[in-house]
């Protein structure tokens, strides 16, 4: 491996004393994060006060599955802040989707798992030799798998600014010098450890290490001139090695007498090893090789769901046009349990264009009303995050934060009535909320009169107008939809034929004030009529 064989990065700046590329000159940094947009800290990233009532801790917890060693959730619940950073991880989700890139990177990433599988190793095992010989193994992985990457990278040319970016950084780390000799004297030793042969030679208790002299192995002649007069099937004596790594004493003082036979070349093999430890990972490949798992994760969440024909698309994100548009749009945490039990979500339409701000959803109870507000309220905060959102032709105004009041159950704790509760959840949001937020309302104020529940409502209505925010409110109180022409109507709807089966789609129609109570009393049996039945009997 040389400079010749790997060239010069394109952009890299070339040291004037030894014509080589300067790998830290080259501009990249994260392959999550622009240069604009804030990077969390591993494990000091905190879940949005949003997720629990969007279920997208539930979204998160499976995207996440079998991803633990890379502590990927913080990345999920910091959502971007900038449009430009958002493309700039869109770019490398469509790079990503593709199978050779995929795989490309899959296979460093299972290169990258197995040096700090060797790494866990080194901490378990008790003789030097043996923590030094499985060093030198990590640092031959981690080289030949960087080189494999930039190789594959600069094959494949991606188009994104992120990998085009840490494609031209690890071309010019690879062929950097001290690259290149971490990787040459790796194999070098490699190659003169397994040259090395000695006799073992055993006298009862006493055991001789000494080096080989050329003795012969004569098995096959032997077997050959005695073979002849087997009667039966000989029994075999051989004695089956271990498989695991651990060695007892017997073993390593063995190692430590070939060692005395050879001193020049574990002398150097222990200055290596000394010198590199663990500091020969540098922090970029190890910072790339866990955040790209951030895509590989969300793609393979998402790709049952594409296989099934769902609609995925990269939204168009604007901080200056209020729009929030998506067709064919689904509960990304419902359509995954659904796709478990074999079954399929309904998917719907979500729009405010112009001067609309307000989505107020009515209908039948177990209509779809709540599933449609948790999509709309995890499309705002799904669509920050730079990948595929569940749904087409999507196009949403860059949110600063995503604020939601579902119900709860009354704690005990605050000492405050279930109304009471309602009314500082909700005046907190206010206070906290802006023109660029988004609110989503589940069925608040249940807990009060029809008459006093309306007059709160228009008064929280009329306060998210004035604020210009987007909001999306489930409500059983059907004159609110008509409350403002910045209000829309949304209904869930049922089976023309039998009002007691509910669609789950949800359209844009003036509410009809029906319930459809009646349906489902009748299905169950409990109308007036069936229940005096019963009682007669």
């Amino acid at each position: 491996m040389n400079r010749s064989e790997l060239g010069t990065a394109p952009g890299a700046v070339v040291s004037s004393e030894t014509g080589e590329p300067n790998a830290l000159s080259i501009p990249f940094t994260s392959i999550l994060f622009s240069e604009t947009d804030r990077q969390p800290s591993v494990g000091q990233s905190h879940q949005p006060e949003c997720f629990t009532d969007l279920n997208l801790d539930q979204i998160v917890a499976s995207i996440t599955i079998g991803y633990e060693e890379y502590d990927l959730k913080p990345f999920f619940h910091s959502a971007l802040t900038d449009c430009d950073a958002i493309v700039y991880r869109q770019e490398i989700a469509r790079d990503v989707e593709d199978a050779e890139v995929s795989a490309v990177i899959k296979a460093f990433a299972a290169g990258m798992r197995a040096v700090r599988g060797n790494f866990e190793e080194i901490g378990k095992l008790h003789y030097d030799l043996q923590k030094r010989a499985v060093l030198l193994d990590a640092i031959d992985v981690y080289c030949g798998s960087s080189v494999a990457l930039s190789r594959s990278l600069e094959q494949l040319s991606p188009k994104s600014r992120g990998l085009r970016a840490f494609s031209a950084w690890l071309r010019g780390y690879v062929g950097s010098s001290r690259f290149v000799t971490l990787a040459a004297t790796a194999k070098e030793l490699q190659a003169r450890l397994a040259a090395v042969r000695y006799c073992v030679l055993i006298n009862g208790s006493k055991v001789t290490v000494r080096n080989y002299k050329g003795e012969g192995d004569y098995s096959a002649e032997i077997e050959g001139v005695f073979g002849k007069f087997s009667q039966a099937a000989p029994k075999d004596y051989l004695h089956e090695l271990r498989d695991w790594s651990w060695m007892n004493h017997i073993e390593a003082k063995i190692l430590d007498l070939v060692a005395a036979l050879n001193p020049a070349l574990f002398d150097r093999l222990q200055e290596f090893c000394t010198a590199e430890d663990r500091r020969f990972v540098d922090p970029r490949v190890a910072a790339f090789d866990r955040e790209i798992q951030f895509y590989l994760s969300y793609l393979a969440h998402i790709a049952p769901l594409q296989e099934d024909g769902l609609p995925f698309s990269y939204p168009v994100m604007s901080a200056a046009i209020k729009e929030m548009k998506a067709l064919d749009c689904f509960d990304l945490a419902l359509a995954a349990k659904l796709k478990a039990d074999g079954d399929r979500v309904v998917t719907n339409d979500v729009a405010l264009t112009g001067d609309e701000r307000i989505l107020v959803v009515s209908g039948p109870n177990q209509g779809g009303k709540t599933t449609f507000a948790r999509t709309f309220g995890q499309l705002a905060y799904l669509a920050r995050l730079g990948c595929p959102v569940p749904g087409r032709d999507a196009r949403f105004f860059l949110a600063d934060r995503v604020f939601t009041h579902f119900e709860r159950q009354e704690d005990s704790r605050n000492l405050r009535g279930k109304l009471q509760d309602d009314l500082v959840r909700i005046h907190d949001i206010l206070a906290a909320a802006t023109p660029n937020s988004v609110v989503v309302m589940n069925e608040i104020f249940t807990s009060t009169t029809l008459r006093d529940a309306t007059f709160l409502s228009r008064e929280v209505l009329q306060r998210i107008l004035e604020l210009d925010a987007f909001c999306v409110w489930v409500t059983f109180i059907h004159e609110l939809a008509a409350y403002s022409d910045r209000t829309v109507s949304m209904v869930s709807t049922v089976d023309p034929g039998d009002h007691a089966v509910r669609t789950y789609k949800v359209i844009r129609q003036q509410a009809s004030g029906r319930s459809y109570a009646l349906s489902i009393a009748e299905k169950y049996g409990l109308t007036t009529e069936r229940l005096k039945e019963r009682i007669e009997r």
